[in-house]
């Protein structure tokens, strides 16, 4: 197979997209390309409806081409990435310096694997409270909840914080993740950045503590959905009719949206140590910069940077393109709720992208 970087130019296949809107994630379309084959992925679950827009689009724009992606946890994702049983996976954690760079089955001997953050999405404070419908927490009364330390609504850490909103003298209900889960390890990530004295854990896919507690985020929706005076935190895409908390950042409030959202990743350093094309971003989720919202899911897609097969790392490329692409990020936006990436971050990603063989 001759590999072309697309079968079809980002702007084509967006506009294929449009106008094949509405098949299956695993229907064909009918435009033809110079790519054929089939290209496996697994991983992160958070990044599931996304993955399925991106494989949809990238499918009509290319007949001759099936991708399939597990949404069946990071962890898995990655283990899978470096026995070869996939050719790409998505994941809430990046590899370590030392996988990325350790004997990885499908990737050429000594090329190594990268990480791409190609997928943001705020992680939403939802909450219920009787007569409230709007509410700013900063991240050491975020921690208090969660630790217990904050029992009431009325406590006067969250009276200082609302001075506009009367607060009802009712117990607050936390509600935590049962399971293991990216959401979870970044929203500890948080509290343990930027409020050290008030959560003395560290992050962990496991919330630490005991509670009332809901499977994924659509159980965690639910609880708020049909509860009283609790709160709990999930992903934002997952979050829609539900009343939504603000972060204090710097001296003004955030709320969580596509945009604030993004904007973490600029005001972030990279993570030092890894090769320029290893894109870990270093969360400041202590940032005081105006606009920026802090308390976000970063997840990344893993591939080699050559591949022992040339046409899969063709295929690799050619989705990995897409994928970043602007049109890309914005059909998410639209169908998954994420975030798209900013224009400086696409550049560095796409150029990192366009060097996998």
């Amino acid at each position: 197979m001759r590999a072309r970087r697309f079968g079809l130019t980002v702007t084509g296949l967006a506009a294929t997209v449009a106008l094949l809107g509405g098949c299956a994630v695993n229907e064909q379309g009918d435009a033809e390309s110079e790519l054929a084959g089939t290209l496996d992925g697994a991983g992160s679950s958070a990044q599931g409806a996304a993955q399925d827009t991106w494989i949809a689009g990238f499918q009509r724009a290319n007949a001759s081409v099936t991708v399939n992606y597990d949404p069946a946890g990071s962890g898995a994702g990655r283990e899978q990435f470096i026995v070869g049983a996939v050719a790409y996976a998505g994941s809430d954690t990046p590899l370590s310096d030392e996988e990325a760079e350790g004997p990885l089955e499908r990737c050429a001997e000594g090329s190594g694997a990268i990480n791409l953050p190609v997928y943001l999405s705020p992680i939403a404070l939802a909450f219920s409270i009787e007569g409230v419908d709007r509410l700013q927490l900063d991240a050491a009364s975020v921690a208090g909840i969660f630790t217990g330390a904050i029992e009431r609504w009325n406590d006067p850490a969250l009276v200082r914080l609302n001075p506009d909103v009367t607060l009802p003298d009712a117990r607050i209900t936390p509600v935590h993740r049962s399971d293991d889960s990216g959401t979870t390890e970044n929203f500890t990530d948080y509290l343990a950045e930027a409020a050290p004295d008030a959560w003395p854990n560290e992050a962990d896919d496991a919330f630490p503590y005991e509670g009332e507690a809901a499977q994924g985020n659509s159980g965690i929706a639910a609880v708020i959905r049909d509860g009283v005076n609790v709160i709990g935190y999930l992903d934002a895409s997952r979050a829609e009719g539900l009343d939504v908390a603000s972060l204090a950042v710097g001296d003004g409030s955030v709320a969580p949206d596509a945009d604030s959202a993004a904007a973490i990743a600029d005001v972030s350093p990279m993570e030092t140590g890894r090769a320029d094309d290893d894109l870990v971003i270093d969360i400041d989720r202590a940032t005081s910069e105006p606009g920026v919202y802090p308390l976000v899911l970063v997840s990344y897609l893993i591939a080699c940077r050559e591949y022992r097969d040339p046409d899969e790392g063709a295929l690799v490329r050619s989705y990995l393109e897409w994928v970043s692409s602007a049109d890309g990020q914005d059909a998410a936006a639209e169908d998954a709720g994420s975030a798209p990436i900013s224009d400086a971050l696409r550049e560095r990603v796409q150029a990192a992208i366009a060097a996998i063989r």
